[in-house]
């Protein structure tokens, strides 16, 4: 287990990083799954933007929040973004075939994890993202082997 942490400064700073992560998980195989946690405003969708701009994405990128998921399809993978706090029970992710969203090469972008509990795959990368009096401290546990 990796275990790695980064100050950031300010949201291009977020954003940079998570393009950074990002280019290392479109080199990577098979089905991956980033949780995403820290307070509201912490920066898990500025972070998510940057990800997706890794692969290409050049438009706007929301927080799923009332839709729970929102998908991005690239050539060779879809990239799933959730969002999980308005989720009333976990069995609502049972309802909408999980599972299936968490198949290879699919990665899962997972904003509040922990209410979905029981039902989601153990993270391959987790990031726990502190605000702090300047910016943000980001906590990285990756089960991935990630240069960063």
């Amino acid at each position: 287990m990796i275990k790695r942490e980064f100050q950031i400064d300010d949201d291009a700073l977020m954003v940079a990083f998570g393009e950074r992560l990002g280019h290392l998980l479109a080199a990577s195989e098979g089905a991956i799954s980033v949780y995403l946690q820290g307070d509201l405003g912490a920066g898990k969708t500025t972070l998510s933007r940057g990800i997706l701009r890794a692969f290409g994405h050049a438009g706007a990128v929301k927080s799923p929040t009332y839709t729970l998921v929102e998908p991005y399809e690239f050539t060779d993978r879809i990239l799933y973004h959730f969002d999980l706090y308005r989720l009333g029970d976990p069995e609502e992710l049972e309802y909408m075939g999980i599972r299936d969203y968490f198949l290879p090469p699919n990665i899962c972008l997972i904003e509040w994890p922990e209410r979905g509990a029981g039902l989601l795959p153990e993270a391959d990368i987790s990031l726990h993202i502190e605000v702090v009096p300047v910016g943000r401290v980001i906590h990285l546990q990756s089960r991935l082997p990630l240069a960063l």
